[in-house]
C-alpha cells in the first residue's frame, strides 16, 4: 500500500483557498493563538482606534467588520480549529470584568481557548487565580495599551502564578505599532530572568525589535513567538523583516506558532499564510507553526483523520 503524500501547499492568495492550504500540508486544520473576541462595546472602541491609525499611508482599519456571529462562522469556514479570544484592559478594575466575559464566551463557544487577562492592580494575583481555578487556557498581556510596566511588584505574583501553573500568556512587549513607556526586550527579558519558567508568547514576533526577541527566545527555551501581521507585504512596507534573520526562525521552529490579530488585521487572513509559506522554511516548519506547535502546548489532541493515512 502507497502512503498517501499530499501535495506541495501553495500559497493561499484568497481565503477561499485556505482550507486547500492546510489540506496540503496534512493537517486537520490550523490553530490561531492571536484573534480578538470582546464585548461588543471595547470593540467598537478598538475598532475605532485602527480606523484612525495610518502610517506610511496604510490604513489599519480592520478587515472583518462583522457581528460575533459572522466571525465565528468565518474563522471555521477557514478551518481554524482552536483560537482565542485575547482581551486586554487599557485602565484598572477592567480586567476582572473582561475575565468574566471571557469566561462565558467560552462557555458558548467550544472552540475557543478560554482567555483571560490582568492589569497591574492590587487585586490581579487575586482574579488571575481565580481565573487559572476556574479553567483558564491563556492569558493576554498587552503592556503597551495598559501602559504599566510588567515588572511591576504588584505583578510579580501574576508571573509567578502563570509559570508555576504552566498558562501561557500572550504578550504585546514589542513597541509596534507604537512604542510605550514598558515596551522592549530588555524590559520584558527582566521578567523572564525572574520567572524562567513563564511560558511567555511574545505577540508579532516581537516586532520591530526582531533580533531582539529572537535572541530572547534562544535564552529562554520556554519563550514562544506568534507570527501575528509579521512577514506580510503590508509589515514589510513599515517593519520589514531582515531576510539574514530568517534561518534562525528554523531553529526555533518548534516555538513559533500562528497568530494573525483577526478580525482586526487590515487585510485578508490567507494574506499571513501566504507569508509564512514565502519564507521557504519547508512543510514540516508550517505543520509545526500552523498547526502543531500549540496543538502540543495547549494538549488539544488530533481528530481521527490525520496526515500519514494510508490507502
Amino acid at each position: 500500500m502507497m502512503r498517501y503524500m499530499p501535495p506541495t501547499p501553495r500559497p493561499p492568495s484568497e481565503d477561499a483557498q485556505i482550507p486547500a492550504f492546510w489540506r496540503s500540508l496534512g493537517l486537520p486544520g490550523l490553530i490561531d493563538v492571536h484573534t480578538h473576541f470582546m464585548p461588543d462595546n471595547v470593540l467598537t472602541k478598538v475598532w475605532a482606534y485602527f480606523d484612525r491609525f495610518t502610517e506610511a499611508g496604510l490604513s489599519w482599519s480592520p478587515h472583518y467588520r462583522f457581528d460575533e456571529e459572522r466571525r465565528l462562522s468565518l474563522l471555521r469556514e477557514f478551518g481554524v480549529r482552536r483560537f482565542t479570544a485575547l482581551l486586554y484592559p487599557h485602565r484598572p478594575d477592567m480586567a476582572e470584568w473582561l475575565n468574566a466575559w471571557g469566561a462565558d464566551f467560552a462557555a458558548r463557544t467550544p472552540d475557543c481557548l478560554r482567555t483571560a487577562t490582568f492589569f497591574a492592580e492590587p487585586s490581579a494575583a487575586r482574579y488571575v487565580a481565580e481565573a487559572i481555578e476556574g479553567g483558564t487556557r491563556v492569558f493576554k498581556a498587552h503592556v503597551q495599551v495598559g501602559g504599566y510596566d510588567p515588572r511591576d511588584p504588584l505583578l510579580t505574583p501574576v508571573w509567578g502564578l502563570l509559570a508555576e501553573s504552566g498558562t501561557p500568556v500572550v504578550v504585546h512587549c514589542g513597541s509596534g505599532p507604537e512604542t510605550a513607556a514598558h515596551t522592549g526586550p530588555e524590559i520584558f527579558g527582566d521578567v523572564l530572568a525572574r520567572h524562567p519558567r513563564l511560558i511567555a508568547i511574545v505577540a508579532h514576533m516581537g516586532m520591530p525589535e526582531y533580533a531582539e526577541f529572537l535572541a530572547l527566545a534562544e535564552r529562554h527555551p520556554r519563550m514562544r513567538l506568534d507570527t501575528t501581521m509579521a512577514f506580510t507585504d503590508f509589515t514589510e512596507k513599515v517593519r520589514p523583516w531582515p531576510g539574514e534573520l530568517t534561518p534562525r526562525l528554523a531553529d526555533l521552529g518548534d516555538r513559533i506558532l500562528l497568530g494573525t490579530d483577526f478580525p482586526n488585521l487590515p487585510y485578508a487572513y490567507a494574506r499571513q499564510l501566504s507569508a509564512l509559506t514565502n519564507l521557504e522554511l519547508g512543510d514540516d516548519w508550517l505543520r509545526a507553526v500552523c498547526h502543531d506547535n500549540a496543538a502540543r502546548l495547549f494538549g488539544i489532541l488530533p481528530p481521527e483523520t490525520r496526515r500519514g493515512a494510508t490507502g
